[in-house]
């Protein structure tokens, strides 16, 4: 059965309301889930471990009368580590080397080690770059395991200096997988709580009687969990609110066409909401690539999955020419975004918004989910357009620094105190003052 997916043409009249319609996406706000979540939270808060054992029971299927029951111990995670096959083992070492490089380069590159600078008069400003205290990292584990999401959650904010790193992951019926207990033992991860859904939330946003309350919640979850966060946004910092996976691919025509297949399937095999577009100048070349995607379609197990997001959110988009394709993209502000061209920088150069991008044939946006280095935790939904990768920054705050000299005083102290009249405030005004050199 052929693929139906969308087909567009940056000439014709509508092209821009066809795109619209195409990047159309309401993040799920069902007022069904939001209301199941709140009363979840609040009851977390109200009977903490109580009521996380009782959802937990319910939603997991696990009959467990304390949480301690739920917590995995340093011992399990490292039997879990030395009970991988070599390969697999050296695999996860090697994705959690390079994440770990790459986040300490953006550790030095990002000023994270803060700065002072002294005036004439002898006034001290400055910044203080200080890590979170706690932090609550959510990995999913309901219809798959993701020990990727344990690496790129986990190890920059081990980097950033954070000081107890607390995990939840759901595991149902009580399956746990290897692999992600692995992962955490790699990470460094302190406290792992076999729980999840929207009372995984709460406890970490609220503390229970055993799981502390953290600072910030970081990592994907489902819809319940994305309320959820939307919700306890305020007591605790979340990193964002996550919508379907996003990968747009610019090809020149010169990558072989079942390359850019695999790698938009790569993105459409998340799940039905997920999205894949092909921008490109060739028309000869695009039904190229559609004619691999029809023959690898039939290979692939979650072809399913694949087929209904392409027929509903997919597209392959005929373009003026590459410039073009640069503007769209920027339109887009795709997640993941590959270049897939003969001279990518070039066109990297004219790209305003993009989660992440992968430029030449040979970048693979399955290498950014695994092993690359850069944090796979993206900005979807367009919101690119003014938001960045999770990354050291996330897991860190700043402080300003005002040491004001006796001379800096005289001289402030007039401006603030004129200001201050102007706004009304008299207090203000003479706290300035009395400072002031007689």
């Amino acid at each position: 059965m052929s693929l139906h997916i969308r087909k567009l043409d940056s000439t014709q009249s509508d092209f821009q309301q066809a795109l619209l319609i195409v990047l159309a996406f309401e993040a799920s706000e069902d007022e069904a889930i939001d209301r199941t979540a709140a009363t979840i939270l609040a009851d977390v808060k109200q009977r903490k471990d109580a009521a996380v054992l009782d959802y937990t029971k319910k939603f997991d299927r696990l009959t467990v009368s304390s949480m301690a029951e739920l917590e995995v111990s340093q011992d399990e995670l490292q039997q879990a580590l030395h009970g991988l096959n070599a390969e697999r083992r050296a695999a996860l070492e090697v994705a959690a080397d390079r994440v770990r490089m790459y986040h300490e380069r953006q550790k030095q590159e990002c000023g994270s080690d803060g700065f002072t600078f002294t005036e004439a008069d002898g006034t001290v400003l400055g910044q203080k770059v200080t890590p979170l205290d706690k932090v609550g990292i959510y990995v999913p584990g309901g219809k798959a395991a993701y020990p990727s999401s344990v690496l790129m959650n986990a190890i920059p904010a081990k980097v950033a200096g954070v000081g107890q790193i607390i995990m939840v992951v759901p595991t149902p019926d009580g399956v746990k997988n290897p692999l992600v207990l692995a992962a955490v033992a790699i990470a460094g991860v302190d406290k792992v709580f076999t729980i999840g859904g929207a009372q995984a939330v709460g406890a970490l946003a609220h503390g229970t009687e055993s799981i502390p309350q953290v600072d910030k919640i970081v990592g994907p979850g489902n819809a319940y969990v994305a309320a959820a966060k939307r919700r306890v946004f305020g007591t605790v910092g979340i990193d964002m609110i996550a919508g379907p996976s996003e990968i747009l691919v610019i090809a020149d025509g010169t990558t072989d066409p079942d390359w850019l297949a695999m790698d938009l399937f790569s993105q459409a095999e998340h799940d039905e909401l997920a999205q894949s577009i092909l921008l490109c100048p060739d028309a000869a070349y695009i039904e190229r690539v559609l004619q691999s995607m029809n023959t690898l379609l039939e290979t692939m197990p979650r072809k399913d999955v694949i087929r209904t997001s392409l027929t509903n959110r997919g597209a392959l988009i005929k373009v003026r020419d590459m410039e073009e394709a640069c503007e769209i993209a920027n339109i887009i502000a795709a997640e993941h975004l590959e270049i897939s061209a003969q001279d990518p920088v070039q066109w990297a150069n004219k790209i305003r918004h993009a989660g992440a991008m992968f430029l030449g044939r040979y970048s693979s946006e399955s290498l950014g989910d695994y092993c690359a280095g850069p944090n796979h935790v993206l900005p979807t939904s367009r919101t690119a357009r003014f938001s960045s990768p999770l990354g050291v920054y996330d897991f860190q705050k700043r402080s300003s620094i005002i040491h004001v000299s006796e001379v800096g005083a005289h001289t402030l102290g007039k401006v603030a105190a004129e200001l201050a009249y102007g706004e009304g405030l008299q207090a203000h005004a003479r706290s300035a003052e009395y400072r002031l050199k007689k």
